[in-house]
């Protein structure tokens, strides 16, 4: 876990990722100065991968989430990349456009919360101005609105690497707009972007080729999570043979890696082995793993080559230094301060402590 890895055309490190974590930082949805010391205090990770960043005013349907489409976000972006940079670490923006899990309380004006259908989603959505809000009916996407937004997700990458990354990671999980299109209970269109799992996959498929014109693959990865429930995506009979035709075209491409999330640590759904076996036959590239991985579990499941690098989530929030601490032995910081995972301010963000035995 702690030997170097070529990933693409940079070198890591180490195997540890930081994974994508919402906090709630960008007032204005623009990155500040305390989200560039966030990141990089983390540096010591091989890779990190940022908060979900929006490639469009649409896709910001969070209380102060960040954006990458305007020269303003773009700017704010180049502190942390040089922050990261600076600690010799590697960093890759996540693309995340929320979909239909948004209220237009979190949008700019002019923006609106849009769909692969008019399919509401259950459950509620934090507001700043109205507290928690039911999530709306979506607007149901025109095939002029998807070849808009795949617009924004190019333009997107061409500002992340203006502003210093690495490289961009596809958000295509957690029931996002890249999901809510992959899924039939989301996605009940009748045209060239619904129905089979052809259709289904093609937005993700085509997004991913237009993007590695421009920037190239060895900077393109994805985050996809295969049976997970979370923004209401329960899961599907032709599940399997979705991502495993979603796996054999990403490979086709050439992705730098794909990033498979499992979230039942935190209490969603066991994903099953064989879908993740199914995914490491197809697809060639580097793999990335995540969901409630310790330093003995990471390290047995980079021996075993069902994954390359391991993402840790959690505990890269009270641990600025956790790879140090996992590499010496020290005791994890577990004390986390849940009240300020989205809250405004640097209390519970930029105030974690450094191990005093670390070698930081």
């Amino acid at each position: 876990m702690f030997s170097p890895y070529k990933l693409g055309q940079i070198e890591l490190k180490n195997r540890v990722v930081m994974a994508p974590m919402t906090r709630s930082r960008a007032i204005g949805n623009v990155p500040n100065d305390a989200m560039a010391r966030y990141y990089g205090q983390r540096s010591g990770a091989g890779l990190i991968v940022t908060e979900g960043t929006s490639p469009s005013p649409n896709g910001l349907g969070y209380a102060r989430i960040p954006g990458i489409f305007s020269k303003e976000q773009t700017d704010g972006w180049k502190k942390v990349t040089q922050a990261v940079k600076s600690g010799g670490g590697h960093i890759f923006v996540q693309l995340m456009h929320t979909g239909r899990i948004g209220h237009s309380a979190n949008l700019p004006k002019g923006a609106r919360v849009i769909a692969p259908s008019a399919v509401k989603p259950k459950g509620q959505i934090y507001t700043d101005s109205q507290g928690l809000q039911d999530f709306p009916i979506p607007a149901a996407m025109t095939l002029e609105d998807l070849q808009h937004t795949k617009q924004e997700f190019v333009q997107a990458a061409k500002n992340a690497i203006e502003a210093g990354f690495d490289g961009v990671e596809l958000h295509g999980a957690n029931g996002y707009l890249l999901e809510q299109l992959l899924s039939p209970y989301s996605n009940q269109r009748a045209d060239y972007y619904g129905g089979k799992i052809e259709n289904r996959c093609r937005f993700i498929i085509e997004t991913a080729e237009e993007i590695a014109r421009v920037i190239g693959t060895s900077r393109l990865g994805i985050r996809l999570s295969p049976y997970g429930v979370a923004s209401d995506m329960p899961p599907y009979p032709e599940i399997d043979a979705a991502y495993s035709y979603l796996a054999d075209q990403l490979n086709k491409i050439g992705l730098v890696y794909l990033h498979i999330v499992d979230h039942s640590s935190m209490g969603a759904p066991m994903v099953p082995a064989s879908i993740k076996a199914t995914i490491r036959e197809k697809y060639k590239g580097t793999i990335i793993l995540a969901g409630g991985f310790n330093r003995e579990s990471a390290e047995a499941v980079i021996a075993s080559k069902l994954g390359d690098l391991v993402a840790f989530g959690k505990q890269f929030i009270s641990n600025p230094d956790l790879v140090n601490r996992m590499e010496m032995q020290l005791p994890i910081n577990m004390n986390f301060d849940f009240k300020t995972f989205y809250s405004p301010g640097e209390a519970g963000y930029t105030d974690y402590p450094i191990a005093r035995d670390s070698k930081l």
